[in-house]
């Protein structure tokens, strides 16, 4: 199957950095899949989100691409979101493991939001192609860029 989906506004990248808009070329795990529970009904493995879940994206704090408890401190993005984006949306391995701040944060694969041409890094599906992708997705998944 084939889709069109939404990549990084700047293209893709093998040196991503934090902030330049590029999707990483790489094969990447789908670690674990968040939905919106008022938007989407439970998917199986979906973990709900809540208006108090983040995801840090400030290379300077200890929390750097992780999940984090809002309200918070450091530079973040909001996982709930007024948009569509991430009423579904699955984290991926990029920079987990290792780590390393300023390498690239928050790299999802996620709905594509009404009137996007492009995301800061991630790949976006519309909504009823990801729902196809997601129903074929067992056990270790990988989203190649």
């Amino acid at each position: 199957m084939r889709f069109a989906c939404l990549l990084g506004k700047r293209g893709r990248t093998h040196f991503k950095r934090e902030g330049d808009g590029k999707s990483p070329v790489g094969r990447w795990r789908l670690v674990q899949l968040f939905y919106r529970p008022d938007k989407v009904r439970h998917p199986r493995g979906g973990k709900a989100v809540t208006e108090s879940f983040g995801w840090c994206d400030d290379r300077n704090h200890g929390q750097y691409n992780r999940a984090v408890k809002l309200p918070f401190l450091g530079s973040h993005e909001a996982m709930w979101r007024q948009d569509e984006a991430y009423d579904l949306v699955f984290v991926t391995d990029h920079n987990q493991r290792p780590r390393l701040r300023g390498l690239g944060s928050a790299i999802f694969f996620h709905l594509w939001r009404e009137g996007a041409t492009g995301t800061e890094g991630c790949v976006a599906l519309k909504a009823a192609d990801f729902r196809k992708v997601l129903a074929l997705c067992r056990g270790e998944t990988y989203l190649v860029i």
